[in-house]
Parts: C-alpha cells; sequence; structure tokens
C-alpha cells in the first residue's frame, strides 16, 4: 500500500470515529436499568398489590343515599343491601340530612365505629380525610362524597376476589420510558376539568406541568395533584388504550422535583381502582393529558377478559 492510500484510510478511519462521537454526544440520555432498579421496581410493585388487596379488592358494594332513611342489611328489601350472609337480614339505617349521615343500629346488632361499640354514630366522609368507619362482622362500610352525592362504600375483609387476583401484568421494563421532565408550577389559579367514571366533572387546581420529549415528540403533561415537594400526581391515556391498557386511562406518580426537574418512570404507570372493582369512583384523564404518542410502558389490561 503507498503512502497515498495510507493516508486516504485514515482519514476514512479519523472520520467514521468522529462521526460515531458526534452520534453518541447527541443521543439522548437513556437511563440505565440496573440491578437496583430492578429492586426498586418489584418493591413497588408489591407495595401496588398490596394496597389493591387492602383496599380495592375487598369491596363489595357502592350505595348511594337517598335523603332521610336508607335501611341497610343483608335482606334484599334494604336500601342498602348488604352482601354478606353473616351480616342480620335487618341491621339500622343511615340517616342522610344534608350531607350528613348518622347510623342507626337496631336493637341486638353489634358494630363498632373506630373501634368503639356504638348504637348511634355520625360518620365523618371520606373528603375530610378521615373517614369514619362502620365494622360490622368482616364488613368494613364508610362514607365517601362525589359532587354533591353521598353513599356508603362497603368492603368485605373475606372476599374472594383477594385471593383470586393474580397480580398486575406489565410491558417490558424500557429504559426509553424513563425520562427527565423540565417542571413548570401553576400560577396557583389555573384550573382543569377533570371529569370521573360516573360522569361528574371537577374543576380541579392544576398543580403544573412536566414538559419532555418522547420518541421524538414534545409532550406536555398536567399534574392534577401531589406537590413538587413530595412528588407529583398525573393521569393520562394514549393510544395503547385501545388495545393493550386501561381504556380510561393510566395514573403516574412522581418523585419530589429537583431544581426544576423532575423524572417520570412510564415504567410505574399503573391502572386506577375501577379497572379492579365496579366500587370504585376514579378521576379520568383531562383532555391536556390524552396523548398522542403511545406509552408502551406501565401496567397493561387485559381487554379480552374484561369483554366477557
Amino acid at each position: 500500500m503507498n503512502l497515498s492510500s495510507l493516508l486516504r484510510s485514515a482519514l476514512l478511519i479519523l472520520l467514521a470515529l468522529g462521526m460515531g462521537l458526534q452520534a453518541s454526544a447527541q443521543a439522548p440520555p437513556v437511563a440505565v436499568l440496573d440491578a437496583g432498579y430492578q429492586r426498586s421496581f418489584e418493591k413497588w410493585k408489591a407495595e401496588l398489590i398490596e394496597d389493591r388487596k387492602q383496599n380495592w379488592l375487598p369491596l363489595v358494594g357502592l350505595f348511594w343515599l337517598k335523603p332521610g332513611e336508607n335501611t341497610f342489611g343483608s335482606d334484599a328489601a334494604n336500601a342498602v343491601t348488604l352482601p354478606s350472609t353473616a351480616v342480620p337480614a335487618h341491621a339500622g339505617t343511615f340517616l342522610l340530612q344534608g350531607k350528613e349521615v348518622t347510623v342507626k343500629l337496631l336493637p341486638g346488632v353489634r358494630a363498632s365505629v373506630g373501634g368503639t361499640v356504638v348504637t348511634i354514630a355520625k360518620l365523618d366522609p371520606d373528603a375530610s380525610g378521615h373517614a369514619s368507619v362502620v365494622e360490622l362482622g368482616s364488613l368494613r362500610m364508610h362514607v365517601i362524597q362525589r359532587g354533591e352525592r353521598e353513599a356508603i362504600r362497603a368492603k368485605d375483609l373475606k372476599s374472594p376476589a383477594i385471593e383470586k387476583y393474580r397480580g398486575p401484568t406489565f410491558y417490558p421494563l424500557g429504559p426509553a420510558y424513563v425520562v427527565e421532565a423540565t417542571w413548570v408550577p401553576s400560577d396557583g389559579k389555573t384550573m382543569v376539568q377533570v371529569p370521573n367514571v360516573l360522569g361528574d366533572v371537577t374543576a380541579t387546581p392544576v398543580v403544573g406541568e412536566v414538559r419532555f420529549r418522547l420518541a421524538d415528540q414534545e409532550v406536555r403533561l398536567t399534574a392534577v395533584g401531589g406537590d413538587a415537594e413530595h412528588g407529583l400526581f398525573i393521569i393520562f391515556s394514549d393510544p395503547t388504550r385501545k388495545t393493550d391498557t386501561y381504556p380510561a386511562g393510566r395514573f403516574l406518580d412522581t418523585e419530589p422535583v429537583r431544581d426544576g426537574k423532575v423524572v417520570l418512570d412510564f415504567n410505574r404507570a399503573y391502572n386506577p381502582p375501577c379497572a379492579l372493582t365496579p366500587y370504585a369512583t376514579c378521576p379520568l384523564p383531562p383532555k391536556e393529558n390524552q396523548l398522542a404518542v403511545k406509552i408502551l410502558a406501565g401496567e397493561k389490561y387485559d381487554h379480552a377478559r374484561a369483554s366477557h
């Protein structure tokens, strides 16, 4: 090989190396899903499963109250028919006056509220942050407020749904779906309309907005819960809802915001409780969070099984 050929070969090698370095410099950073990440994910998934077994899978009823007396018990003639043979046929009444609910037990029926046996007790709703729980055998009942309505939500600690639960199914963990977003806090006055599965629409304060790139697209999501100090709560949907994920959308919690940045780990996107039970009243994604880009990460949903 002559000197000219050697120089030409060396130049080509240098050009190739330069192009490789340039491509590497332009490539976006990709998260490394190492063994520590895997352990963290499995711990998070175990906590998700435990929360579902404690709070959502045991649900056996949601009963909207009418003004005045609403009788309850296992007999079908009651306004609130409890699905448990361990409950008396006629146990008492839930009295709705305005927005206040009082439970009254019939003589001989033993129930407790907050660990104290009662015959009558005013019940604090879930909106208070410290809902009063009526304990009657294996049943647990409390008041929920949704818009202008009040309901009794009941769960059975012995519900067979707990044992039957097969656990969540996820897409394979993908580093491309762990993204760093820019945090844009709200001015404290902006509101967004958040619908729910009941058909209600609630004007909800915007916590802020996250902005990032995914699949070569600029993406924005509005946080409707949480805060920058402790972590954000986001409800979103994407085109996978038609085939692979829950049709009504998914939830995502983040870590705290640091120096104007926040990490969104879509591997941890999860289904709302409504995917597990008809007795939940889940919020849906606001129109701002209905994405055009596919999020091929997070919890999946069995569309075929749900249609049967």
